[in-house]
């Protein structure tokens, strides 16, 4: 018998869009496991310090808005480089099933370059880093970013080189691309994101073969019964819950989607797709996210959780009675400490979600899609109400054996955002020296 090879089988599927999880039994034309992909967790406004990071409950909360400070606040221990990741910190907490399987990184810093805005700069640079003044044509220090030079080595292959997520419900451009968007094809050159769940989903998964609104599970799967005779037991049932996941979200688009049409005839100040349940959004779209990467139908995504500096507010159900803005909040952190501290938590809650799921998926080898995966959360800002570009709020989960995962990176301070960005190209495997303003790799974390 011929031997069923992963490019043998999916060249059986007819054409059709739809890209399959790893499978076992399609391994023989693979190389050795190793990492193969990024997703970046953007999460905007910064956080709250005394919250998220260890060491800082206790300290005084900066009054008003101090504008860009540069200095650290000095609060971060710094007697340790590297410790065990013990007890989390509040805002961490939704990851303490995940410990094992993160890294939190502090003291990382990105140099502000004047004359521009701090939220706007914070977003729209985060991926490039780029040295200040060094950009010819442009008032930011933008360039081309990460995701789309780290798939130019990795994402070729796939039918999406890269993805970009966003969870900005809103309609009403308040601000402008800079303030809503972290990937870039180059110096103004916007990769816009896709904010609707539907208009993702047609993107990662329409056919040719059939209109819009066919079932695609169904078209798939006749495409495929020739060849599940071929496969072993235990890829027929990783095949058939991959399918019934994709089921899945097709209904959950169906009831988002009933659920706008009633709300537009809810008469309420704010814009109807403002109102939409804020976790349920941010999660379906996550889900579309990991499919894509376990699917391969990319290897690359960006997934930006909400907007910087829009002050047309959300209704974070569970939260608050009221829709409220996030930027006006972490400009009087003194008044409303308690429910910025939510919204920190509600964050933290997405993307523990998104974890749990990737370590739920198989990768092959015994490892899980988390496993082969550098997932980072972030944000341009260390503290929302001081804007300080020093000591982001950086945690990476996955990576496997190939990081010191479950410990605490304290990075000598005004280390480089760029140093951990050259640090996981290399971990892709891409033959990087440097990236932007960097001055080495976290060779401390390298396994």
């Amino acid at each position: 018998m011929t031997p069923l090879t992963r490019r043998r089988f999916l060249r059986g599927l007819g054409g059709s869009a739809l890209a399959l999880p790893w499978l076992e039994s399609t391994a023989i034309a693979s190389g050795p496991k190793r990492l193969r992909r990024m997703a970046q967790f953007y999460v905007p406004i910064g956080v709250v310090r005394r919250g998220f990071f260890p060491g800082e409950a206790d300290h005084v909360i900066p009054e008003g808005n101090l504008g860009n400070v540069m200095a650290s606040l000095g609060t971060q221990d710094p007697v340790y480089r590297v410790r065990p990741l013990t007890a989390l910190t509040p805002t961490m907490q939704p990851l303490d099933p995940h410990k094992a399987k993160i890294t939190l990184i502090t003291g990382m810093d990105r140099t502000f370059q004047q004359g521009t805005d701090v939220h706007a700069q914070c977003a729209s640079c985060y991926l490039s880093s780029a040295k200040p003044y060094t950009i010819e044509g442009t008032a930011w220090p933008l360039d081309r970013t990460l995701d789309h030079l780290v798939a130019d080595g990795i994402g070729q292959a796939t039918p999406f080189p890269t993805l970009e997520f966003s969870c900005n419900s809103h309609q009403d451009n308040k601000e402008s691309i800079y303030f809503d968007n972290i990937s870039w094809y180059g110096t103004g050159h916007l990769a816009p994101s896709i904010r609707d769940p539907r208009t993702m989903y047609r993107r990662l998964f329409s056919t040719s073969e059939s209109d819009r609104f066919r079932d695609i599970t169904s078209l798939v799967l006749e495409d495929a019964r020739t060849f599940q005779k071929q496969l072993a037991l235990s890829d027929r049932h990783k095949l058939s819950e991959y399918f019934d996941a994709i089921r899945a979200l097709e209904v959950q688009m169906d009831r988002l989607e009933a659920m706008k049409a009633e709300l537009t005839t809810v008469a309420l100040d704010e814009p109807a797709e403002a109102y939409l349940p804020r976790g349920e959004y941010i999660r379906l779209m996550g889900d579309l996210m990991v499919v894509a990467l376990q699917s391969g139908l990319t290897h690359v995504a960006t997934f930006m959780v909400g907007p910087e500096r829009w002050d047309t507010p959300f209704l974070y159900e569970g939260l608050f009675e009221k829709p409220r803005s996030h930027h006006q909040m972490s400009h009087d952190q003194t008044k409303v400490i308690d429910d910025l501290l939510k919204i920190d938590l509600f964050h933290m809650e997405q993307f523990a979600y998104l974890v749990a799921r990737m370590d739920a998926i198989p990768d092959g080898e015994g490892t899980t899609l988390l496993d082969n995966t550098l997932f980072t959360y972030g944000s341009g800002l260390g503290d929302g109400s001081t804007h300080q570009y020093n000591d982001l709020p950086i945690i990476v989960a996955g990576g496997g054996a190939h990081v010191a995962t479950g410990h605490h990176f304290n990075m000598p301070e005004g280390t480089p955002l760029a140093n951990l960005w050259l640090t996981q190209a290399q971990l892709l495997g891409l033959p990087w020296d440097h990236f932007a303003d960097s001055r080495g790799v976290l060779s401390d974390w390298v396994s």
